[in-house]
């Protein structure tokens, strides 16, 4: 049974949420803070959460902030935040600090669940991988043991980061559309947002790339969408 740390201070919102679920069959912890969410997962029990789900509007510490805390706790929870509006900035600053994916409240029980189970397949392990490591450049991608390194250093990254470069690298040269890795990286075949994969190609390039701006591994080819290199 996954297990859901759900950060929303408006009660009823929260309830609602938390309800929906528990029928679909996940266990919930809830926080009205991103204090109080911070506090769980350093708790003993923090351990068993799976996913966070993460409304931006919070008192207190703002949801780019807990955004940001959870991550410089782990790499590898899930992040699905919730904002009250599809404010462009308030989505790219979101997934810039580290959100995996976002929805717009109010959000219909089916899709929250859609998103949810999305993610979670996406912090699972690739059924995609070879035995081997592969060296691009210095960049060894392992592809079953599913981790990565730069000239010897280990560079961890989130499960949506961690399958894009998957996705990419598994076909070096060829150039991906965005809508493509919508589909296979975060299963957004109707639901998808171009945002989502710019955000997560740049958190990538600002861990791997020596020159972010000035990209070797994860190149854009102007108006088509995204290829894997290294020059």
């Amino acid at each position: 049974m996954p297990h859901v740390l759900l950060i929303e201070d408006d009660a009823s919102v929260r309830d609602g949420m938390e309800l929906v679920l528990r029928r679909h069959g996940y266990g919930v912890d809830t926080a009205a803070t991103g204090e109080e969410a911070l506090a769980l997962l350093d708790s003993p029990g923090g351990g068993r959460i799976e996913l966070a789900v993460l409304d931006l509007m919070l008192p207190g510490m703002n949801g780019f902030e807990v955004c940001r805390g959870i991550r410089a706790r782990t790499a590898t929870l899930p992040v699905v935040m919730l904002t009250a509006r599809g404010d462009d900035h308030d989505i790219v600053t979101g997934l810039e600090a580290g959100a995996d994916d976002y929805v717009v409240k109010p959000v219909t029980a089916p899709v929250l669940e859609a998103r949810i189970r999305a993610a979670l397949r996406r912090a699972e392990p690739s059924g995609r991988t070879r035995a081997d490591a592969a060296d691009h450049a210095g960049l060894v991608i392992d592809r079953a043991g599913l981790t990565v390194s730069k000239h010897g250093v280990t560079v961890p990254l989130p499960p949506t980061e961690l399958r894009l470069l998957l996705e990419l690298s598994a076909s070096p040269g060829r150039v991906f559309s965005r809508e493509q890795l919508l589909a296979s990286v975060w299963d957004h075949t109707f639901l998808g947002d171009s945002r989502l994969v710019d955000a997560a190609v740049g958190r990538l390039r600002s861990k791997l790339e020596d020159v972010p701006a000035r990209p070797r591994y994860v190149q854009t080819v102007r108006g088509f969408g995204y290829r894997f290199g290294p020059l």
